[in-house]
């Protein structure tokens, strides 16, 4: 295909025609993957969810949630605990001096 005959208005169209040409080319060839995929895994007695690996979670796999900030240290905030697990050693040194976690609660 010769180009050099064209203007650059056309040549910008051309160029608009082939992304779209890309865009719908893509498209097709991901349906027909998908379609090939499934056919192979109904062949194999697979199910969708089994491919996919979309099962209902169980405890383990569970997502991840961050705990809020129970405590947190008077005259330095970067030290902060949740009031799970063990206690920091700033808290316990915090509860060894006298003092009472209420103080520092958030």
């Amino acid at each position: 295909m010769d180009l050099s005959g064209l203007t650059v208005v056309e040549l910008r169209a051309l160029q608009d025609q082939v992304k779209q040409a890309l865009k719908d080319r893509e498209h097709l060839e991901l349906a027909k993957a998908r379609e090939q995929i499934l056919a192979i895994a109904q062949n194999a007695g697979i199910s969708l969810q089994d491919l996919l690996g979309t099962q209902s979670r169980g405890k383990n796999n569970a997502p991840k949630t961050k705990v809020a900030v129970r405590y947190r240290h008077p005259s330095d905030p970067l030290l902060q605990w949740t009031g799970r697990g063990r206690q920091p050693k700033w808290v316990q040194d915090w509860v060894a001096s006298g003092q009472s976690l209420d103080a520092i609660r958030v």
